[in-house]
């Protein structure tokens, strides 16, 4: 497959992954992340970075107006950028309304701008692929957790809402949903053994997944082997939600 990937938050974790994984397929990259120097490692020496925040309207169309000059298309974009909260990001009542705002403005507004952004250039083509990380939180709720529930069960209804509205136009949505997997916002609690152990106790396959076992369902998507697949919600968790 060759054409041009966009990848948010890119520079670390899944999204690092994910372009690798796309750069393997044969994709020019376009990786946007709040760390340009870490974005512009991704993107490898044939892609573009830019420093951005995918919360910021202006900067969002300010980017994809740039890389579309730059490139001349938009093929995939992958909304991965993505946050958990802070600690007080916990239940509903105790959930400081600027914490909720953040993770919203980020899992949320950030997949609408960017996709917004994007889906111009994808209608004047007659094809694309948005390719949006939710979450196995999207499907069960998370305890304590509750933005990141209401961002990701969001983000899964975001996806499937393109899917409907421009498969007409060639254009296909499908969401991504990890479970647990090993990043830089989960490491502090794979680093504490007994907190380890109890969540590979609750994945049937028995391991928390590594970025790249995320990575390769994203490039499996953007390929087009699987090209009939619009709408879908892809769970990549080792079979934790089959308990």
């Amino acid at each position: 497959m060759t054409g041009v990937a966009v990848v948010t938050g890119g520079g670390s974790g899944i999204g690092r992954a994910t372009c690798a994984a796309l750069r393997d397929e044969g994709f020019t990259l376009a990786v946007l992340d709040l760390d340009g120097d870490a974005a512009a490692a991704a993107a490898g020496d044939d892609g573009s970075a830019r420093a951005v925040d995918v919360s910021d309207a202006d900067a969002v169309d300010a980017a994809f107006a740039a890389l579309v000059a730059e490139h001349g298309r938009v093929d995939v974009l992958v909304n991965n950028a993505g946050i958990t909260g802070g600690p007080a990001a916990t239940v509903c009542h105790e959930t400081p309304v600027e914490d909720f705002d953040r993770v919203l403005a980020t899992n949320v507004r950030g997949p609408f701008l960017c996709s917004r952004a994007a889906l111009p250039t994808m209608l004047a083509q007659g094809s694309g692929h948005v390719i949006t990380i939710a979450s196995t939180a999207g499907l069960v709720a998370f305890p304590g957790r509750h933005a990141y529930t209401v961002s990701k069960g969001g983000a899964l209804m975001f996806a499937k809402s393109l899917a409907l509205d421009y498969a007409p136009h060639g254009i296909r949505s499908n969401a991504v949903c990890p479970g647990f997997v090993r990043t830089p916002m989960t490491q502090w609690r794979l680093d504490v053994p007994e907190l380890a152990a109890e969540v590979e106790a609750n994945i049937p396959l028995g391991r928390v997944a590594e970025p790249e076992d995320v990575a390769d369902a994203v490039a499996v998507l953007a390929s087009g082997r699987m090209g009939y697949m619009t709408g879908h919600a892809l769970v990549v968790d080792g079979g934790w939600t089959v308990r």
